[in-house]
C-alpha cells in the first residue's frame, strides 16, 4: 500500500498529525504568531493543518508549505479555496530538505517531520537558513518519557533507544545548537491516546468500508499491528513535545 495514501487514510479524523488537540494547537499559534502580518513556512506541511488555521485566524499572514505527498497537497489547495485564503497560500511539492526561497520567514514550522532531514540536528540547520532575525522556529519531536524497554522499541517498528532522546536531553540540544525554548507544550497521555485511536481507526474502518479493494487487508493489518504495538508497547513511554524557538542571535 501507497504510504503516503495509508497515512492520509488514517489521519482523517486528525487532520493535525501529531498528537495535539486543538486547543493547543490554538495557543502555540497564538503564541508564534505575534503580529499578524508573518510569512510563514512549514516543512512537511502535508494537508497544510497549521497553515490554514494561521491564515483563517489573519487575513495579513502570508505562507507556504512543502511537502512530498502530492495528494496531500491537493487537498490542503482546495481547503484553502473553501476558507478563502488560497491567494496567501503557496503550495511547494519537493522534498522539504531541497526547498529555497527568495526571502527569509518569521516562523518556521517542522512539526513531526524531522525525518525529512534526517533527524534533529539537521533539520535545526535547515530551519535557521530560512528563518529572519529575530524569527521563531516551532518544532514538534517525540522524546522517551521513561526509559523504553524491549516491548516498548519492538512496538514502536523495531526502534533504538537513541532514537529519541529524554525531554531534558532534547532540550539540552537544542540549547546547544543555538535554540532557546520561549514557549512549549508537552502531548498529554490523552492527546497521544486519541492520536492513537484515529491513526488505527480511521484505517480500520477504511478497510472495512472498502473489503473489495485490494489495499483492504493490508491496511486492516497495518493498523491491527500498529495498535499492538501502542498497547503492548510504547504507550506510556513515547512522548511529543513542541516548542516554540528563538535564537539567541
Amino acid at each position: 500500500m501507497d504510504r503516503q495514501e495509508l497515512s492520509r487514510i488514517a489521519h482523517t479524523h486528525h487532520p493535525i498529525a501529531a498528537p495535539l488537540d486543538d486547543a493547543n494547537v490554538a495557543a502555540l499559534l497564538r503564541r508564534a504568531v505575534r503580529r499578524g502580518d508573518e510569512r510563514v513556512l512549514d516543512l512537511g506541511c502535508g494537508e497544510a493543518p497549521w497553515l490554514l488555521r494561521a491564515l483563517a485566524a489573519h487575513p495579513g499572514l502570508r505562507a507556504d508549505g512543502v511537502d512530498t505527498d502530492a495528494g496531500a497537497l491537493t487537498t490542503a489547495r482546495t481547503a484553502a479555496e473553501q476558507l478563502g485564503v488560497a491567494a496567501r497560500l503557496g503550495l511547494h511539492h519537493r522534498p522539504a530538505a531541497e526547498y529555497t526561497s527568495p526571502h527569509r520567514y518569521d516562523l518556521v514550522l517542522s512539526v513531526g517531520a524531522t525525518h525529512a532531514f534526517g533527524g534533529l540536528l539537521p533539520t535545526l540547520a535547515a530551519a535557521r537558513t530560512h528563518l529572519a532575525p529575530g524569527g521563531l522556529l516551532l518544532l514538534g519531536e517525540g522524546y522517551w518519557q521513561r526509559e523504553p524497554d524491549r516491548a516498548a522499541l519492538d512496538g514502536f517498528g523495531g526502534a533504538t533507544r537513541d532514537e529519541f532522546d529524554d525531554l531534558p536531553t532534547l532540550v539540552d540540544k537544542l540549547v546547544a545548537e543555538g535554540w532557546f525554548p520561549v514557549f512549549g507544550h508537552q502531548s498529554t497521555q490523552a492527546e497521544l491516546d486519541d492520536y492513537e485511536w484515529c491513526w488505527t481507526g480511521s484505517l480500520t474502518e477504511w478497510a472495512l468500508d472498502h473489503p473489495t479493494h485490494p489495499d483492504a487487508a493490508e491496511a486492516l493489518a497495518r493498523a491491527t499491528a500498529h495498535r499492538n504495538g501502542w498497547l503492548r508497547g510504547y504507550q506510556g513511554t513515547f512522548g511529543f513535545v513542541t516548542t516554540l524557538l528563538r535564537r539567541a542571535d
